[in-house]
Parts: C-alpha cells; sequence; structure tokens
C-alpha cells in the first residue's frame, strides 16, 4: 500500500470515529449548592450518618442510595412541560419515588442564610451543558409544615439565566432575591437547550433572624472531597439514560454498571392551574433583560439540536477528500 493510499484510509476512518464522537448525547447532572439544595445538605451530611433530623427522616423514607445519587434529581424528556409532569407535593424529587423523602414536609429542613437583593447563585454542575435555569420563590404565608404545591411558589421566576459561566465546576450567576421575611423555598429548574431533559432543586433558606422554638441547622455543600469520596458509592451514569418512561419520560439514571437503584418515572397529573413557565431559549439566544448570561469558561460539552447535522455535514465534506486522494492514488500507480 501506497504512502498516499495510506493516508486516505487513515483519514476516512478518523471521519468515521469524529463523525460518531460528534453525534453521541451526554447527560447533564448537578444541584444547586447555593443556596444549598436539600439533596445537597444530606449528602454533605453523609448518607450512612446524617446529622439532622430531617435529613435522617429522608434516608430513611429513601434509603441512602437517593442521597449517593444526589446531582440526579432529574425527568430525562421533561422538555419544559415541568407542571404538567411534577404532581403537587412532589416537587423536590420531581416526582421521582427515588427521591421521595425530599418531599417531607417539616420546618427543620437545614437551611441557609439568604437576604434580599443581589446575590450570587452557585450551582454544582457535574456534567454541565448548555441551559436555562429558572429560580422561584415560594409566596409571603409560605407553610413549610405542609406539602410544597406549584401555588405555594410566586408565579413568575424571579431570575432566569441562560448559558451561565462556569468556575471551579459550579455554574455562577448574580440575580435579584425579592424582599422576604422568615423561612422560604427557592426552587430551581436547570432546563437542558441540547435535550429535553431538566434538573430540579429545593433549596430551604431563612431571611432575618433564624427564629422559632427550635431554629433550623444551617446547610453545608457537599466539598469536592465528599464528592469524590462518594463516585464510587453513585450509581448515576453520566453518559445515557437507560430506560425511559414513555409516558412521563423519567430517565432511569442509575440502573448502570453499578447496579444502583434507577431514578423511577413521576406520576402523571393534571396540569396545574397557575400558568406554566415558557420554555427556555436556547443556546444562542441572547439572555433575558436583568438576568446574566453569556458568561465567561461556559462548558460547552453539548450543543444545539444542529450538533448532530453539522457533525454529519463535516464528516461527508472529509470524505469526499479522502476520496479524491484514495482516487488519485490508484491514478499514479496505475
Amino acid at each position: 500500500m501506497t504512502s498516499r493510499r495510506s493516508a486516505a484510509v487513515v483519514t476516512a476512518g478518523t471521519v468515521l470515529a469524529l463523525s460518531g464522537l460528534s453525534a453521541a448525547p451526554a447527560s447533564a447532572h448537578g444541584s444547586m449548592t447555593d443556596p444549598v439544595s436539600r439533596v445537597s445538605a444530606c449528602y454533605a451530611e453523609g448518607p450512612e450518618s446524617p446529622k439532622s433530623a430531617a435529613c435522617k427522616a429522608a434516608v430513611a423514607a429513601s434509603g441512602t442510595q437517593a442521597f449517593y445519587d444526589w446531582n440526579a434529581v432529574n425527568i430525562a424528556n421533561a422538555a419544559g412541560q415541568h407542571r404538567q409532569l411534577i404532581p403537587d407535593g412532589k416537587l423536590c424529587s420531581a416526582g421521582n419515588d427515588k427521591y421521595r423523602g425530599l418531599d417531607l414536609a417539616r420546618a427543620d429542613w437545614p437551611a441557609s442564610r439568604l437576604t434580599s437583593g443581589s446575590h450570587t447563585f452557585h450551582y454544582k454542575g457535574t456534567a454541565p451543558h448548555r441551559g436555562s435555569f429558572e429560580l422561584y420563590v415560594t409566596k409571603d404565608g409560605y407553610d413549610p409544615s405542609k406539602p410544597l404545591t406549584w401555588s405555594d411558589l410566586e408565579a413568575k421566576p424571579f431570575l432566569t439565566v441562560t448559558d451561565p459561566g462556569m468556575q471551579n465546576g459550579d455554574y455562577v450567576f448574580r440575580g435579584t432575591v425579592p424582599k422576604k421575611s422568615g423561612r422560604h423555598l427557592i426552587y430551581s429548574i436547570w432546563q437542558r437547550s441540547d435535550s429535553p431533559e431538566a434538573f430540579y432543586t429545593c433549596s430551604d433558606v431563612v431571611f432575618g433572624q433564624n427564629s422559632g422554638s427550635s431554629p433550623a441547622p444551617s446547610a453545608s455543600a457537599p466539598t469536592e472531597q465528599q464528592i469524590e469520596d462518594g463516585a464510587d458509592h453513585s450509581s448515576v451514569e453520566h453518559g445515557g439514560h437507560g430506560d425511559d418512561d414513555p409516558a412521563t419520560g423519567a430517565g432511569d439514571t442509575g440502573a448502570g454498571s453499578k447496579g444502583g437503584e434507577g431514578t423511577t418515572a413521576p406520576s402523571a397529573a393534571p396540569a396545574s392551574s397557575s400558568p406554566a413557565p415558557a420554555a427556555p431559549a436556547g443556546p444562542n439566544a441572547p439572555a433575558p433583560a436583568g438576568t446574566s448570561g453569556s458568561g465567561v469558561e461556559l462548558a460547552e460539552t453539548g450543543g444545539d439540536s444542529s450538533t448532530p447535522y453539522l457533525a454529519i455535514g463535516g464528516a461527508a465534506v472529509l470524505a469526499v477528500g479522502a476520496a479524491v486522494l484514495f482516487g488519485a492514488a490508484r491514478r499514479r500507480r496505475a
């Protein structure tokens, strides 16, 4: 085989390999760490021996695996239909029975201190992708001793941000927190723009003094060492989602090689009377007014819906070039 022919064969093989890699899907995972989400706080306490009464109850209800899989409270095929797919009373688990302990209605969940006004939010992205974040806060008069419902949240998000930048593995973005007092909850929705998958978190917060007969403990986010130490116990597969539920699209994120319990599908629920949030903008859309977007160090491990087509088109061009080179080599040998 001549050197030219060898080059053509190598080029063609490389094209096929690269086109396959470019079109391969990947999963996003993560959770809010400032203010600290319930699942993050309980994972930080330790799934085997949680310290707070609320986390002990949550582990008793869900089992330890749910908290080793702290970064996978998701619906694989949400596609913006959050209110239609997640029933009232199951917002913190996103309707996934695996995380049912997160829905326990109690006023002693570990909480983060929060003040109204400007705040810098952190969201740990263990498998980052393009997408939009929507943050809601509970209405005045919110009662944490009752199951959380969609009507407990303000009708519109107080912050929407598209493609925020990353710093040290965290999505970091600023927003203005509405004026509140006492105990509340911040609900986040991370809707990917390169996939219908969405992730959900509940963060318990206290505005002002942490009053009450038995003030809740402070929430702490897991350290990088804790995340690393727990990785071997996680059943989350970042490369795919097993068998998706055909009705709701809740992915079986845990049914992988490590044999963990899979994320079960949320129960179907009628649409809420309150308006559903608008579908997030695509990755190339400008951030809405008053939001943070287009940050530095954006982790672009995903793409938009055109990515596979671009990969195929590029592969075709390179393949034609390889064929021309191969044909030229044959003619010279003749």
